[in-house]
């Protein structure tokens, strides 16, 4: 009999925003109870300490490399997680010992799949006696190991909720809009394809940042005042990505930021999230058919500016689009409960990635277990 465990998901993704934590009970297989979610942001001050380990680990070329500047930051960045573990379990009167493990991501300062090289800082060994729950960390290493990309690793939890999809004979795809963007297919067959796709958020929130000091638009409203600068989406979505048979995972600094004068506020915000949107559907060109359905996850489904954009592009070709509430999941959370999925699935020894979605030469599990 399959064990059923209690999991906690810790996501710190590429828009550097802050923590998602989300607890799970689940064997790894097809039974998942989703349980509470949580997000705490970072502040300004360390969302910079963040910018600079981006810096400080572009000329690094061994993934356990720290420098002292960037072994700092880990520490920082570990030590805010378990801070995020102690004020979750206070909030929903949970125990430690209720918890079976803790899937640690870490920050992903950088990444060169066609290098074989990924670096996650995160201390997961520190993070398990902060915590005192046992931690299931550095899960992309193993794939690359073994010839895959590294990314995505949601699409093993995305299969694992399409079921009631597929019995209704519909090919579906998640798309998860974060600092990049992400699909996975799941055919009616049970078929699993799975990618980046592009620039989503971290493209906008860089300009926006630069123009105002804001993080993110609010809701897509700043690009809803403006207009698609044509030549400027055209710059983007002309990208060697977007070509040829072989996808590949994608690093926060593959599409350069808008620069100052380029456009207006609101024209540039406009024009992002159109290549964001447009990003997503060139790359969707890959998938072996057209999806029935696709459920959007990720910050930029409250992007209204953006998800316009994708839906009449979409529904062009034939296909509805859901957010992930209306398809009955928290978009919010999804991240962070794939990482609590993901960390029970290594605990057994179960594959994380699939050559249908890492390219990986088989399925490979991963992950490093750091006992409490």
């Amino acid at each position: 009999m399959d064990v059923i465990r209690t999991a906690i998901g810790l996501m710190s993704g590429t828009s550097m925003d802050g923590i998602d934590v989300a607890l799970i009970r689940t064997d790894g297989r097809g039974f998942i109870e989703r349980g509470p979610f949580m997000g705490a942001p970072y502040d300004v001050g360390f969302r910079g300490q963040l910018k600079r380990a981006l810096e400080l680990a572009r000329p690094l070329s061994d993934r356990t490399e720290r420098p002292s500047e960037l072994r700092q930051i880990e520490l920082e960045l570990t030590l805010r997680h378990a801070t995020a573990v102690t004020a979750f379990l206070e909030r929903f009167e949970l125990s430690p010992d209720a918890v079976d493990v803790l899937g640690f991501h870490g920050q992903t300062v950088l990444h060169r799949p066609d290098e074989g090289l990924t670096i996650q800082i995160g201390d997961g060994g520190e993070l398990a006696r902060r915590t005192g729950i046992s931690v299931v960390y550095d899960m992309r290493a193993n794939d690359m190991a073994h010839g895959g990309q590294g990314a995505p690793l949601v699409p093993a939890y995305h299969a694992a909720l399409a079921g009631k999809f597929q019995q209704a004979g519909q090919a579906v795809c998640f798309v998860n809009i974060g600092g990049i963007s992400n699909l996975t297919y799941i055919g009616a067959d049970g078929r699993i394809s799975a990618f980046d796709s592009g620039p989503g958020n971290t493209l906008i929130d860089q300009w926006v940042e630069m123009q105002t000091g804001k993080t993110y638009d609010p809701g897509g409203e700043i690009g809803g005042r403006g207009t698609v600068v044509a030549d400027l989406a055209e710059r983007y979505l002309a990208s060697p990505f977007f070509r040829g048979n072989v996808r590949r995972s994608l690093d926060r600094g593959d599409f350069a930021p808008l620069q100052q004068g380029e456009a207006s506020l609101e024209d540039g915000a406009r024009t992002l999230a159109h290549v964001a949107a447009a990003s997503i559907i060139k790359s969707a060109g890959f998938l072996p058919e057209t999806p029935s359905i696709y459920i959007i996850c990720g910050g930029g489904r409250l992007n209204r500016t953006l998800m316009a954009e994708f839906s009449i592009m979409a529904e062009r070709l034939g296909s509805d689009v859901l957010t992930a509430e209306e398809a009955g999941f928290d978009g919010d959370a999804m991240e962070a409960e794939a990482w609590a999925y993901l960390a029970v699935r290594s605990l057994d020894g179960l594959p994380l990635t699939f050559p249908g979605t890492t390219g990986v030469s088989a399925p490979v599990s991963g992950g490093v277990i750091a006992a409490a």
